[in-house]
């Protein structure tokens, strides 16, 4: 049973290539865990068994939670258990698992790229994938017939979060100990806190908007993002346990305060861009080099500001990262998709907001406007 309390755990410096997933250590994590371990040593946590494998939708929230709750049960029932990060960044490949001789694979708040789930099944006795996504249920039909040791579960109702919590908590419900059955998932002095805290997910990830001051929970929650990775950051799952959404709440209002205003100081001087070389109309735009982490509320500024002088309501951000020159769209109009301009270069994001590379020269052909 895990009755530990949990001092606040810091996150440790971001390490170099902190982006690099498919990194070597990931795959030495996952080689380590190939070979069974048959005994148990003397510590709580020791494991035994054929190891499970968990990859999480990075960087979702409900990824990492789904992967919490991963974790919880099978520290419960003592089973061994590698979780890892999936990113679209540097995606594992199939191969990569090939040998490693996982019982279960659980993909948690996506079913991977293509087939992806399909061909892990080869490999892996049991896959079990979790979904809340409208676009994957309309995937589905297309990836053909689905193997019979694949499970998908796919429920545009609940978030993959609360999903994933649920199936955990009535299977280790079905879990019997030495002395009985199991008690709950999460200790009781976490239940309310992490309930809480999947409630605001869950409401945001289903774009209900229902409770209270979400969009400044989603705001301080964009500060935490990047400590997700857990091959990066070892204490993710310590931390995710301690979010406290009155807290959140508390600096979300803090952080979008601050942010709108660092927004309206920077903006000055915006210029007039034709998207797609006109194909998708003109919109106001700015160069943020360096201020990348403001692109969101200067976007929503600039969409403001565009509308106001008859273009179009979309907010252009535009800085260089790592190399690349990257786009960002933004707009406060509700019958405005942004997204079917990023998708025709290659990127994506929802209709409010996305985001996509962009060549240099192409883009200079979107400013000739200003010539």
């Amino acid at each position: 049973m895990l009755r530990r309390r949990l001092a606040a755990v810091p996150s440790p410096p971001a390490p170099p290539f902190r982006r690099a997933f498919r990194s070597a250590s990931a795959l030495e994590a996952i080689r380590s865990h190939s070979l069974p371990s048959t005994t148990a040593s003397s510590g709580a946590d020791d494991q035994a068994g054929p190891a499970s494998l968990a990859l999480y939708n990075y960087p979702t929230f409900a990824g990492a939670y789904a992967a919490l709750a991963a974790r919880l049960f099978h520290r419960r029932v003592r089973r061994r258990l590698l979780v890892l990060p999936f990113s679209s960044v540097e995606p594992f490949r199939v191969d990569d698992f090939k040998d490693a001789g996982f019982q279960t694979c659980y993909l948690l708040d996506f079913i991977g790229p293509k087939t992806f789930a399909f061909e892990l099944s080869q490999f892996v006795p049991s896959v079990i994938a979790f979904d809340h996504r409208q676009s994957t249920l309309a995937r589905i039909p297309q990836l053909g017939q689905c193997p019979s040791n694949v499970e998908l579960h796919i429920d545009t109702t609940k978030s993959s979060a609360r999903a994933v919590f649920d199936y955990f908590s009535k299977k280790l419900a079905g879990t019997k100990s030495d002395s009985g059955l199991y008690e709950n998932l999460l200790d009781q002095e976490d239940v309310e806190r992490v309930s809480n805290v999947l409630g605001y997910v869950e409401d945001a990830d289903l774009r209900r908007w229902q409770l209270p001051n979400t969009k400044e929970f989603q705001t301080a929650l964009r500060d935490e993002r990047a400590k997700l990775n857990c091959v990066t950051n070892p204490h993710v799952f310590e931390q995710l346990l301690q979010l406290d959404v009155s807290n959140l709440l508390t600096k979300g209002k803090l952080l979008a305060h601050d942010r709108q205003q660092a927004a309206w100081e920077f903006i000055h001087k915006p210029f007039k861009i034709q998207l797609g070389r006109g194909s998708y109309g003109e919109c106001l735009a700015i160069r943020a080099d360096g201020h990348s982490k403001l692109s969101h509320e200067i976007g929503l500024e600039l969409s403001r500001m565009s509308a106001a002088v008859g273009l179009r309501p979309i907010g252009a951000v535009v800085f260089m990262q790592r190399g690349i020159l990257k786009i960002c769209l933004r707009t406060t109009d509700s019958t405005t998709n942004t997204a079917e301009i990023a998708k025709a270069y290659g990127g994506g994001g929802k209709p409010n907001s996305s985001s996509f590379a962009l060549r240099m020269d192409e883009f200079n052909s979107w400013t000739s406007v200003n010539s």
